[in-house]
Parts: C-alpha cells; sequence; structure tokens
C-alpha cells in the first residue's frame, strides 16, 4: 500500500497538469467488491484512484450489485475505508432503483439479508415483510429452514393479519441467506391466488402455461458468481435466479418465469447510473448542496456532456460486457473475479492490475 501511495503522489503532478480540463469530459463508474474492496478490505490502489477523482472533480458514482444496507450506511463505511468522502448520491446500490417502485406497490416481501427490512422501509415501502415474519407466522411453511428458531424469533416480527391481505410484490433485494425457506416462500407466493397466502391458483382446464406469475418478482442483479475473500468465486444472486426460473416452470408445466432483473449488465441500471453521473456533474459545477432527484426507471438521458465514461470492474459477464453493450468504456482490472485466460465476452478498452492503475490509464 505505501508503494502504491508513493506512486500516486510522485504522478499526481504530471496526471494533474495535462489532464486538468478532463473533469468536464470524463467520468467513472466504479465496482466495489474486487475493485475497492475485498470484502470489507480496501485493495491496493482503490484509495488513491477516488482520491485522484475526487480532487480534480472528476465525476464518479460507485456502481454495485451489492447491498442489504442503506445508501447512506454504505458511504459512511466506505468514506471511512477509503479515507475520501463520500455522498450517498454518489452509490448505486443494485436495490436503489427499487426506490422508484414505491408509487407502484404497499406490500412486498423484501428478500434478502435481515437489513433489507429496514432499507426497503426507508425507501418508503408501506407494509415490508421478510420471509422471516412468514417462517415464524408458521414454521411448517419452511420445514428444513436453516435458520435457528432463537435467530429467527430475534430477527423476525409478528405481522397481524399477514394472510389476510395479498403481497403485491417481491423484491430480491440481496443475496437469499436461507436459500430453502426463501425459495419455497417466493414459489407459494409466485404461484398464490391474487398473491394471498396460503393459496394456490388453479390451473384452467387447455389454458397456456402460466409464465406471468401472480406476483411480480424483480431481481436487483444477476450475478452467476462474485469475489469475497475466499480463493475461488461464489455463486451469488444469478445462480438464486436460476433455481426459481427453473422450478417455477417445472411447477407450471414448461412455462419460463416473468420476471425482471435490474443490476449490472442491464441497459435499465446503465441508464439510471447515466443520469445519475450527469445530474453529480451539474452538482460539481454549481456547488449546490441539494439532493441528486430520483430519475425515472427504464428512460435514456436525452443527451450527455461525457465524451467518455468508464466502467471499471472485476467481472466481465457484469461489468465489462454490460458497459460495452451501453456504449461506456471499460476498464477490466485483476483484483477480482477476472483472472488471465478466462474467456471475455468482448474486448475491455483496458485491462489494468488494480483501480488506479485503470484509473491512470484512462485519463492517460
Amino acid at each position: 500500500m505505501f508503494r502504491v501511495r508513493q506512486q500516486a503522489n510522485r504522478l499526481l503532478p504530471n496526471i494533474l497538469r495535462i489532464h486538468r480540463s478532463l473533469h468536464t469530459e470524463i467520468a467513472f463508474a466504479f465496482d466495489i467488491d474486487g475493485v475497492l474492496l475485498r470484502s470489507k478490505e480496501p485493495i491496493s490502489g482503490a484509495s488513491e484512484a477516488l482520491k485522484l477523482c475526487h480532487d480534480n472533480k472528476i465525476p464518479f458514482i460507485l456502481l454495485t450489485n451489492g447491498g442489504g444496507t442503506s445508501e447512506n450506511q454504505r458511504t459512511a463505511f466506505l468514506s471511512d475505508a477509503l479515507r475520501v468522502p463520500l455522498s450517498p448520491s454518489q452509490i448505486i446500490q443494485s436495490h436503489t432503483p427499487f426506490k422508484t417502485l414505491v408509487p407502484e406497490y404497499k406490500k412486498v416481501l423484501a428478500v434478502g439479508s435481515p437489513t433489507v427490512r429496514e432499507v426497503a422501509e426507508m425507501y418508503g415501502f408501506e407494509k415490508v415483510v421478510h420471509p422471516m415474519d412468514i417462517v415464524r407466522y408458521d414454521p411448517s411453511i419452511a420445514p428444513f429452514s436453516g435458520v435457528s428458531k432463537d435467530v429467527r424469533m430475534e430477527l423476525s416480527r409478528e405481522i397481524p393479519g399477514l394472510d389476510k391481505e395479498p403481497f403485491e410484490a417481491i423484491l430480491v433485494f440481496n443475496d437469499s441467506r436461507d436459500w430453502g425457506a426463501d425459495i419455497q416462500i417466493i414459489l407459494d407466493l409466485l404461484n398464490s391466488e391474487n398473491g394471498m397466502l396460503n393459496t394456490v391458483r388453479q390451473a384452467r382446464p387447455n389454458a397456456p402455461p402460466m409464465s406471468k406469475p401472480s406476483v411480480p418478482i424483480y431481481f436487483s442483479n444477476n450475478d452467476l458468481v462474485w469475489a469475497n475473500q475466499y480463493v475461488l468465486n461464489r455463486v451469488g444472486q444469478g445462480a438464486f435466479r436460476t433455481v426459481i426460473e427453473t422450478l417455477y416452470s417445472r411447477l407450471n408445466y414448461g412455462a419460463q418465469l416473468e420476471n425482471t432483473i435490474i443490476g449490472k449488465p442491464t441497459a435499465v441500471t446503465y441508464d439510471f447510473a447515466h443520469h445519475i453521473l450527469i445530474k453529480w456533474r451539474e452538482k460539481l459545477a454549481s456547488g449546490s448542496k441539494n439532493e441528486i432527484p430520483l430519475p425515472k426507471l427504464g428512460v435514456s438521458p436525452e443527451s450527455s456532456p461525457f465524451s467518455k465514461v468508464f466502467m471499471v470492474g472485476d467481472n466481465p459477464a457484469s461489468d465489462i460486457i454490460g458497459a460495452h453493450n451501453y456504449g461506456w468504456s471499460t476498464c477490466l482490472v485483476r483484483s477480482g473475479v477476472y483472472r488471465d485466460g478466462d474467456p471475455l465476452p468482448c474486448h475491455p478498452t483496458i485491462i489494468a492490475d488494480n483501480v488506479f492503475d485503470a484509473v491512470k490509464r484512462a485519463i492517460g
């Protein structure tokens, strides 16, 4: 880390002198896991890369398929860990676009870590139910749940009338902590009668396979694998989605589950991120203290002030192909999922050892 810092201090004057005007033309979107952090530990060069952008007012955001906490909590932790001031407006977590769904749905099932209940409520959803609440209501719903009764009672809530009002949507915020229970509950609701717990819709004679579920389901990302401190990649929400889709099809005579996937590499998320980058650039230029307004989901910017936007990521199947298809430049780093020799879905603009190297080469 000290060697990287020495190198940064030596190179900064030259970089800044030559490229002082670039802050009006370029921008960066940084993945977090495998680029800035590995689990909770900073990766070499991460602090220096963000500091380079921050000090020179180069617009940048953090664009991650991770989540489970509020944007305020995540940026507070990252600011401390990376020693760079960050605003909650600069981070787009996998589930950040769920904020736009608040006007559409009243009662939702929030799937993921126990913390996603608080996040969903902070977003403004009126009635938030976690799968553990349902197992608490009737443990026989998930007889092989991996969560002990003591933990379940500590983290769940008793919700009066849980079975009296229909669920209106299923939102998978982050990776399931109890695959068996969550899969069972999700399938129950997808195949329920109008979203009512403890019911099942009846198949109609000679009707086509039911691809449209009783309750819409949204997945916040589609990462098949991700990197943590373990030497091998771990399966993620994309694998969880595949299981849900496969079982739904088997239970519905081959029907393909209609569902909505956001997060990288979807264009929906890159549109959302592009709007935020444009607004952040305007905020830097004006010095405004106002929060950035939330863009609409699924709407592309009419124009862009950037000549180039660089997506810096470690996952070719998520960060890189998504940005490439969207028309951004790409920086693939070797500090996370990617290993030399892995198949690539497209040719990255830059392949670098770490994020600081990627930023230097992007602006140089």
